[in-house]
């Protein structure tokens, strides 16, 4: 097989799945991971994929889902908090992760760890985590939403709450400086009540961009006293005082 058809297959495998893993990619053209990143290096740097913690993802914006598209927004960013994120989980915890861009490339870069238990109702995160040894992992639903294959149908609330966990990953739509944290969908406000609920610890993880006076008109549930916010950059005076009682860990970007 040809270096070039070694990377028209890998950019076919990205632009069907979104992100797929050096090791996927490796088995797929039965070749080693190390002829993978060697092939890949180029593409990167042509900025036809992106390398980000041992999987190839997607550059490409047009053709994207929306889901897809909203996790090429603020990439970089995503990526540091997603990094910070990972540092806090310990091999054997257990993590319940909602929908989010940024809680999907939380999911990535923990496939660095194993031995994890995954509750989620994200497919895309679901399917990110489920081949890790060790891991876990519980779909919550049966009927996925077209745009980002999430589930919120009321099998996904029974599987959630037959589960503990130490960690809540949650994100928000986007964060005002008197209303606080937000999204679309009254659906994603029950199912981060859901989430918080069965956890010990939150964490919001929640880039810059979103701190944003906004027409986002649903609340989500207000943090608990002592959750985690963790971002790339540090929120505006402004945003004091609904943060006042969380920890803010700011990440690199």
């Amino acid at each position: 097989m040809t270096m070039s058809k070694y990377e028209q297959d890998i950019r076919n495998a990205v632009a069907l799945r979104g992100s797929v893993s050096v090791g996927e990619l490796a088995e797929l053209l039965q070749v080693s991971d190390q002829t993978i990143r060697r092939i890949v290096r180029p593409m990167v740097d042509r900025g036809e994929v992106e390398k980000v913690h041992g999987a190839i993802v997607s550059t490409q914006n047009l053709t994207d889902p929306p889901f897809l598209a909203r996790m090429n927004r603020n990439k970089q960013a995503k990526i540091a908090i997603a990094n910070r994120v990972a540092q806090m989980i310990r091999p054997g915890d257990a993590i319940a992760i909602d929908t989010g861009s940024t809680s999907a490339f939380v999911a990535q870069a923990l496939r660095q760890h194993q031995d994890l238990t995954i509750i989620t109702n994200s497919t895309f995160i679901a399917s990110t985590l489920a081949m890790v040894p060790g891991n876990r992992v519980y779909m919550a639903g049966s009927e996925l939403r077209s745009h980002d294959g999430a589930a919120f149908d009321q099998a996904a609330y029974r599987t959630i709450a037959a589960h503990h966990t130490k960690w809540a990953l949650l994100s928000a739509s986007s964060v005002h400086p008197q209303r606080g944290f937000l999204v679309q969908e009254q659906c994603e406000a029950d199912m981060c009540a859901a989430l918080m609920e069965i956890a010990d610890h939150h964490v919001w993880a929640i880039d810059a961009s979103k701190f944003t006076d906004t027409h986002v008109q649903l609340n989500l549930p207000k943090p608990i006293p002592g959750s985690t916010l963790t971002t790339d950059r540090k929120p505006a005076q402004a945003y004091f005082p609904i943060l006042s009682q969380l920890t803010i860990d700011v990440a690199d970007a």
